[in-house]
């Protein structure tokens, strides 16, 4: 039985102690992460009455978050932790109390971009979890794979339900409530996570004075030019996600059903969440750079299907079937882009590297849902799911240009001599797109 196979599974990832802790800790701190942009539109259109104020603010807060969570991310790579993630969290909460009383005393609209480009400093805790997850089972691939994978289910989970939480505070006790709350809770999620110190991986020794040259060596992560290929993967995937989302609303809005965007996003979220926990339950036979490349493929075919749904101007219940199916190639993915990440740096850059492409996918939203917003307001309804399946073929294209890069140590034996003829037959195909995107790698 899956179900049994699933529980029996999960249940041996919890046998490492302190395994429940961390992963509990870590969630609050990202149900607040995944509640802030729904809790932050809604105060400021209710007490500014401007959604464009709102857009303003929430993406300088994107942008200066996808700057400073990389920086927070070397820091933890070079200090451990619990020594970055405190001090982290509550300098973090000194810009959310100035926004609010900012909104509550009616300060000029300045202020509120102020203390959105100051409110950067937030943690990583995912990839922080994923980071533990790799130091208690080091030995052990499958498990690391079953851990990422149902790291990956958790997020989406989180995307689930904090947007929902978020709008039941705004709407049913005062619109500064879901802000107040996602604040509190990724406070006090951070700080326990970070008291959780038996679990926490040991810093990596120093780098000696002769690997100055070495990939070890201090510099960006992004000097690994795989990495640099799933950075630039992770935007395209964070554009699918911002447009799908923007034309999810606004084709729900057209039908007379805005109300009922928010459970078709939770169909895309859950079609990911069911997705990665299965997903963890496959023993990995090829590489990880051939099945992310499988993944990206996959995200294209399955991205088709609301876009036909749109064009064909099919009704919600259709449109959420196929906004459901588009979401389960989305966690493998995602699962085996966070797999290539470790695997490809070094441990002492495992965090920066972490926070780098979860910045490429933040960016990616902002860019992915100001263009669907932009198709929204000139084309038919459902001609915006055009931008989700185009942008999944980008990522599909900047995967296939930089292949080469995505081969971790080890792969060139795991296949044996049949991955080297199909290598080889598939490096052709993969030439031309790699000349378009060379340059952006």
């Amino acid at each position: 039985m899956p179900s049994r196979a699933l529980l029996t599974s999960y249940r041996r990832l919890f046998a490492a102690p302190g395994a429940v802790a961390f992963t509990l800790t870590g969630l609050l701190g990202r149900l607040a992460l995944s509640m802030n942009g729904v809790a932050l539109v809604v105060l400021l259109s209710e007490r500014r009455g401007s959604y464009g104020l709102a857009g303003a603010v929430s993406a300088t807060g994107l942008v200066t978050g996808a700057i400073g969570m990389p920086l927070i991310g070397r820091l933890v790579d070079r200090y451990g932790q619990a020594r970055v993630t405190v001090p982290a969290a509550l300098y973090n909460a000194v810009p959310l109390t100035g926004l609010l009383l900012c909104v509550r005393l009616g300060a000029p609209d300045w202020t509120l971009l102020l203390c959105s480009a100051a409110w950067a400093a937030a943690p990583n805790l995912g990839g922080m979890a994923r980071s533990r997850w790799a130091h208690l089972h080091r030995d052990d691939p499958a498990a690391r794979h079953l851990a990422n994978s149902f790291e990956q289910a958790l997020d989406e989970l989180c995307f689930m339900a904090g947007p929902v939480l978020a709008m039941v505070l705004c709407t049913t006790f005062a619109p500064e409530a879901g802000l107040v709350t996602a604040g509190a809770l990724g406070t006090t999620g951070a700080l326990l996570f970070a008291a959780q110190r038996r679990t926490e991986p040991p810093l990596p020794p120093p780098v000696s004075a002769g690997s100055v040259g070495s990939a070890d060596s201090a510099g960006s992560p992004l000097r690994v030019p795989g990495l640099r290929v799933l950075v630039l993967t992770f935007l395209a995937t964070g554009m699918v996600f911002g447009a799908t989302e923007i034309t999810t609303v606004a084709y729900a809005d057209a039908l007379g059903h805005k109300a009922s965007a928010g459970l078709l996003l939770a169909l895309v979220a859950a079609g990911s969440c069911l997705a990665g926990l299965l997903f963890g339950l496959l023993a990995p036979r090829r590489a990880p750079g051939p099945r992310f490349l499988l993944g990206a493929t996959a995200m294209v075919a399955v991205l088709l299907l609301p876009l036909a749904a749109g064009l064909g101007g099919a009704g919600l219940g259709l449109l959420g079937v196929a906004l459901f199916a588009a979401g389960t190639a989305t966690a493998p993915t995602m699962v085996t882009g966070m797999t290539l990440v470790q695997e490809l740096l070094p441990r002492r850059q495992f965090n920066e590297g972490m926070a780098m492409a979860v910045s490429g996918i933040v960016v990616g939203i902002s860019a992915g849902a100001a263009l669907a917003g932009a198709v929204a307001e000139r084309a038919a309804p459902g001609t915006g799911y055009a931008l989700p399946a185009a942008a999944a073929g980008l990522a599909l294209l900047i995967a296939l240009a930089g292949r080469r890069h995505l081969a971790t140590p080890g792969a060139a034996t795991t296949g044996g001599t049949s991955d080297g003829a199909s290598g080889a037959a598939g490096s052709a195909a993969a030439d031309n797109s790699e000349r378009i995107v060379s340059a952006s790698l």
